[in-house]
């Protein structure tokens, strides 16, 4: 029998075209998984079959875990110091082996055992096959439409399979069997069956590989795109920064007549695309990605990463874009928040933090307006740069004398030394649970704190805009906090309900 056992796996290796050690790990996997069938638990089984003789051992075998780890599967593991106690040297990860009774070949049945083997030969020509294709290191799978497959859209080039799912295609795109698909492949998944190279076509990596092949410079290393936002079918923005003056990054992209930038166009349904200037200078940046709008003046503030733009009443549209689409195309772009606004909705915003810096200083500082307008005026919006900033900066002031000067220092260090108090005092009234809540750091816990929320109530009670206000998040971030706080109300009312 174990002569007729080489005979067919040297028969099956040469049809399938397979190494004789693919199909020795097939035969091994038949025979454990008839061995485990006469065991009433869950338990590990490995079979060896000499690749000379033919003859094989049967072993059962439990897995070495650490013992603070415990027994999640009983039938196949051992905790480290019961396994010390039958090999002395033994390590966490390592296995021990019991030798147990090998079942005849015969008992399998030649139909399981064929099955089995040829299930394996399969996974192997397909792993073959998939290594072969992604060695080739595209980025881009070309191929043609072959099946839906519950709303994805399986994809095949050659003898390998692409999986593009409803939520990466094009809107509106309408793919049918048999049209010719270019997606960027995302990920490889080799426990999906049939379709393991997950496609998009919606995703920014596709245009900016769209780009790389139209334009060679690209490819040549005189022209680098940064960054690319989408709205996928609709409009997209990406940022190009040249490496060599003489190249013009965004002529170069657009092409002779548009032949370059319209190539990708096509390809994308019709998605029009704005060419940005990359630029170091995050307000220069936002302003060329917020074309084709005009921009009269930019505030940037670096706390919040945060940008407040101004611009006329006629570009105010334009800039903002149907739906808001241009705003958040840029800010996608440029990975600033931007905030449109128009002169007098600045101008509003403007006295209203000038008031509040100024009512800053009159209180904490104990002084009259004429003297907060003064540090206001000469650019001071906070306690700690009064408190802090080089004396020669403050001396310069022609209105203060050096009198002056080393009074408002210290009334300001005094000001802070007491507001820190009264924040450590208020934090140490934060809850337990609210601390302990995910996503939750110091710094937040003492911004919640200074706003009264002491609770994970409170934060769960607070709606999403008031929550942004008080620790300067986005609102996706804001929305995320608040749902995790809001947790074990559902987990209340789930147990109560049971």
């Amino acid at each position: 029998m174990n002569r007729e056992l080489l005979m067919l796996v040297e028969a099956i290796s040469r049809e399938k075209n397979v190494e004789r050690d693919v199909v020795f790990g097939a035969v091994e996997s038949a025979l454990a998984q008839a061995t485990k069938k006469l065991y009433e638990g869950d338990v590990d089984i490995r079979v060896a079959i000499d690749r000379d003789s033919g003859n094989y051992e049967t072993f059962r075998r439990w897995h070495v875990v650490p013992d603070e780890a415990g027994l999640q599967l009983p039938d196949q593991e051992i905790l480290l110091f019961e396994a010390k106690e039958q090999i002395a040297d033994i390590d966490v990860d390592d296995y021990i082996e019991e030798s147990v009774d090998s079942v005849p070949i015969g008992r399998i049945g030649a139909m399981a055992a064929k099955q089995v083997i040829l299930q394996k030969i399969r996974d192997a020509e397909r792993e073959m096959l998939l290594n072969d294709f992604m060695s080739r290191g595209d980025k881009i799978f070309v191929g043609t439409v072959k099946r839906m497959d519950k709303g994805d859209i399986i994809v095949e080039s050659g003898r390998v399979e692409g999986r593009l799912r409803r939520g990466e295609m094009i809107p509106k795109e309408n793919l049918r069997n048999g049209d010719r698909v270019r997606a960027m492949i995302m990920e490889v998944d080799l426990t999906l069956r049939g379709a393991p190279i997950i496609l998009s076509r919606s995703a920014p990596e596709f245009m900016i590989e769209l780009f790389r092949q139209e334009v060679p410079e690209i490819e040549q290393g005189l022209l680098e795109i940064k960054s690319c936002a989408r709205d996928p079918g609709s409009r997209a923005k990406i940022a190009v920064l040249s490496h060599d003056k003489r190249v013009d990054p965004i002529g170069t992209c657009v092409g002779v007549r548009g032949t370059r930038v319209n190539a990708v166009t096509n390809e994308l349904a019709g998605e029009r695309v704005d060419i940005v200037l990359w630029s170091e200078d995050p307000a220069q940046f936002v302003i060329g990605a917020l074309a084709p709008a005009n921009v009269s003046s930019i505030v940037v503030d670096e706390e919040k990463h945060a940008m407040d733009v101004v611009v006329d009443e006629e570009n105010l549209a334009i800039a903002i874009g149907r739906g808001g689409q241009n705003v958040r195309l840029a800010s996608d772009l440029t990975g600033w928040k931007i905030n449109i606004m128009d002169a007098n909705e600045s101008a509003q915003k403007q006295a209203e933090e000038t008031d509040t810096i100024r009512k800053l200083f009159m209180e904490k500082l104990d002084v009259d307006q004429e003297i907060a307008d003064i540090l206001f005026s000469e650019g001071f919006t906070s306690l700690e740069e009064v408190a802090y900033v080089p004396i020669q900066e403050m001396l310069e002031i022609e209105s203060f004398d050096e009198d002056t000067v080393n009074e408002l220092r210290s009334r300001a260090k005094d000001a802070l030394l007491t507001m820190e108090i009264a924040r450590e005092e208020s934090v140490e009234e934060v809850s337990q649970d609210l601390r302990d809540l995910e996503g939750l750091s110091p710094q937040l816990i003492a911004k919640l704190a200074e706003a009264g929320v002491h609770t994970r109530d409170d934060l769960a009670d607070l709606a999403v805009d008031e929550l942004t206000e008080i620790t300067g998040q986005s609102a996706d971030e804001a929305k995320t906090l608040i749902m995790k706080a809001r947790e074990h109300w559902f987990t209340s009312a789930t147990a109560a309900h049971e």
